[in-house]
């Protein structure tokens, strides 16, 4: 193996975004598949957290080349599980509400990023922590942008006109396998808190709360290695997730988007 990377050459624009992506995903182009699994909590301003679902899914990925960075393609599923028994749910019992609810699972495609080497914010850099025999990304999204489901339109669905969520990424290599330059690809580990709204298919209205996400997980060498309930629910609905996107396209599908355009006819 040749090493002939450090860490402090991680501040080269260059460097910084192969390496992520090297952590991320594969350089060559191969799909590359990330699984993750956890738990999904309830918050109430007036009342403790409550264990809603468990939760697992996969983000299945390609890198391309362009002229001045890298595309990446993704799609991603996940899915609602009961927390007891961890089988997907289809039905819900609102405990809040007294209703029961249909689950409208994550089938999210496209989900694709540009990462760019200077971009509208200036030269790429992904922030890092060496912590010895590993390198973990971070990468902290804050996100505020209008509703696909504005109240109006949709009074039961939607918490609010503005969505506003955080995402917060890990991605953890073994340091000797991400700064080794011939390497397309490095083992990674990973973990994924997400801060949002209640979900539009729980019909919470503007109730005031939201939903925590706490997931972790880990790339695969294939597909095939996802566990078997993921890829029994993707070649029941939708078999074209086993394969990345073959082009970049535009804008990216979200929970909140998907359930608008399934359930528009409400």
């Amino acid at each position: 193996m040749t090493t002939d990377i450090t860490t402090a050459d991680l501040s080269d624009t260059r460097v910084n975004l192969e390496t992520l992506l090297r952590a991320r995903s594969s350089l060559d182009g191969a799909p590359s598949v990330t699984w993750w699994t956890g738990d999904v909590y309830t918050q109430h301003p007036a009342a403790r957290s409550e264990h809603a679902f468990g939760f697992v899914g996969f983000n299945i990925s390609r890198v391309v080349p362009v002229e001045d960075g890298f595309d990446l393609l993704t799609r991603e599923a996940a899915f609602y599980l009961d927390p007891g028994t961890r089988a997907p749910l289809e039905r819900w019992d609102n405990p809040v509400t007294g209703q029961t609810v249909n689950v409208l699972h994550v089938w999210n495609d496209p989900v694709n990023q540009q990462f760019r080497l200077d971009g509208p914010r200036g030269p790429f850099r992904a922030p890092f922590t060496d912590l010895g025999r590993t390198i973990v990304f971070n990468l902290d999204i804050p996100i505020s942008s209008p509703s696909a489901l504005p109240v109006a339109e949709w009074p039961a669905h939607s918490a609010d006109d503005t969505y506003r969520a955080v995402e917060l990424f890990q991605f953890y290599s073994p340091k000797d396998e991400l700064l080794d330059s011939s390497r397309v690809s490095a083992a990674a580990d990973c973990s994924w808190v997400r801060v949002s709204p209640w979900l539009p298919w729980m019909e919470m209205a503007q109730r005031p709360g939201g939903m925590l996400f706490h997931c972790r997980g880990s790339k695969l060498a294939s597909y095939d290695e996802l566990p078997e309930v993921v890829r029994r629910q993707v070649a029941d609905h939708h078999p074209e997730f086993a394969e990345p996107p073959s082009e970049f396209t535009a804008p990216n599908e979200t929970s909140w988007t998907y359930f608008r355009r399934v359930r528009g006819s409400h």
